[in-house]
């Protein structure tokens, strides 16, 4: 059996190789990716663009299982056309290749953007009302895989929702915010209740290849969130207490501080993650409930604490990206 992950050298993808090759010392996992990485000769890197028919010069068999990682994700940070390019067009050719193999298994990694920017909880069964590009090209993406799987009864597809998905090489927003904390340019935006859906890279990957070790026929959605949900006050507490930091984090308000990251990234601080957009994204809640993925029986390695610590083991202690 092999394994086919599309958009494997990224930051969700190379925990994903790391973490099968640790099950599996056997299989052959391939890397389809535009960026090389070898993984420490973990994964067989194959360069693919998939806004492009794929085409493999490799075994293919009906038993083998297909990750589909690949994506145009940070926002702000590409041009609208672009998430539509490589997500929906990406999704389109990753079936595509999946129905001319007879591939059973595909794993398809969403977001929660296609649920919308609102202070609500979203369960999976909640409408969802995409406002960004990025939100917009996801959910297209989710129903070109779905068709996939409707076209034969026996196919299994899992799709997932992550939150914000912090760890080891991830330089997002868990980095900014860690960086942003360390340098006292930090500051709660309005609010420090803002709830803000997460998950430790570590933690997503083990509930990918869990539930696809599981799954029976048909589709599975979940929304993947650490549990219980936590405040940005508490994520900002958690890292503290975890990179010994001693800092007195004050709220200031949020106009006056969109006006101040305008200009500031007028004068270049966009390279260090200073954007109006970003700061607005924090006063906003991403209320994502886990109930459906805890009543499936997963059981969490992690809580925040323990992940935060973990990442920051993992960089000898020195720092969190």
């Amino acid at each position: 059996m092999n394994y086919f992950i599309f958009g494997g050298s990224g930051f969700i993808g190379s925990h994903l190789v790391s973490h099968i090759r640790k099950q599996e010392t056997d299989a052959t996992i391939y890397n389809l990716d535009i960026v090389e990485s070898n993984h420490d000769n973990q994964s067989v890197f194959i360069r693919c663009d998939v806004r492009n028919t794929i085409k493999l010069n490799v075994p293919i068999s009906s038993d083998d299982i297909i990750f589909n990682l690949a994506a145009i994700h940070r926002t702000p940070g590409h041009l609208e056309c672009e998430y539509f390019e490589t997500n929906i067009r990406g999704a389109e050719n990753v079936c595509e290749f999946a129905e001319k193999h007879g591939i059973q298994k595909l794993t398809f990694t969403s977001s929660i953007a296609p649920y919308g920017a609102s202070e609500e909880l979203k369960e999976e069964t909640t409408l969802p009302t995409p406002n960004t590009p990025y939100g917009i090209s996801k959910l297209v993406a989710e129903k070109i895989h779905e068709v996939w799987q409707a076209r034969g009864g026996s196919r299994k597809l899992l799709i997932v929702r992550p939150g914000v998905v912090f760890g080891k090489g991830e330089n997002g927003n868990f980095t900014r915010l860690y960086w942003g904390i360390r340098r006292r340019i930090f500051f709660y935006a309005g609010r420090k209740d803002t709830i803000k859906a997460c998950i430790y890279v570590k933690e997503l990957v083990n509930i990918l290849v869990t539930m696809v070790a599981n799954q029976q026929p048909g589709t599975e959605l979940f929304n993947c969130t650490s549990s219980p949900a936590c405040s940005i006050e508490q994520i900002v507490e958690a890292i503290k207490k975890v990179a010994g930091l001693k800092r007195n984090i004050i709220k200031v308000n949020a106009s006056l501080l969109t006006i101040a990251a305008s200009v500031i990234g007028a004068l270049g601080g966009r390279k260090f993650g200073i954007h109006p957009a970003r700061i607005t994204k924090l006063m906003i809640s991403t209320n994502i409930s886990n109930e459906k993925l805890l009543l499936s029986g997963y059981r969490f390695k992690y809580t925040l604490e323990e992940a935060l610590a973990d990442w920051y083991n993992d960089n000898g202690n020195q720092f969190l990206q």
